[in-house]
């Protein structure tokens, strides 16, 4: 039970990540900024993007629900609260304000972070640790998405 109940806090609090991030966007994705941007042509359609956040939002609840069941240290705790502040700010960054080299940096510092969970806690959680390796490889696209943009706009 105690399981379950440390999941759906992580869901919780990550899908408010999600939420906060997109009402930070304003406009976001459907802005005539963002429209008018040459974009990567690995660029995927829109309407993936939501299921690629949700989906690496629940493996990451679970990743999450499993190392603080083995480490309750304070580090994992900033570590999280770091990666929670990164992810909604890259929208803010990017879409609302438009500073793409600016959300490069933070997408870059997001992107080292969930690499750092999978290697740093490899040893505690064993191959439970490969719940955030979704999350690292949609950072990896992600990143070259804002990549594209900073190198062509």
């Amino acid at each position: 039970m105690k399981f379950y109940k440390s999941f759906i806090l992580f869901i919780i609090i990550n899908f408010s990540a999600l939420a906060i991030g997109t009402w930070l966007m304003n406009d976001g994705p459907r802005s005539e900024w963002y429209i008018n941007l040459n974009q990567a042509p690995w660029s995927p359609p829109g309407w993936v993007f939501g299921i690629a956040w949700s989906s690496v939002m629940l493996l990451f609840s679970a990743f999450m629900t499993y190392l603080v069941q083995v480490d309750r240290s304070k580090n994992v705790l900033i570590l999280f609260s770091v990666q929670f502040v990164l992810n909604v700010f890259w929208n803010y960054l990017f879409f609302n304000q438009h500073l793409i080299i600016l959300g490069l940096l933070n997408i870059l510092f997001l992107t080292f972070l969930m690499f750092y969970f999978l290697v740093t806690y490899k040893h505690k959680l064993k191959n439970k640790r490969f719940f955030v390796l979704p999350y690292c490889i949609w950072l990896i696209v992600a990143t070259s998405l804002n990549l594209y943009i900073a190198l062509y706009n």
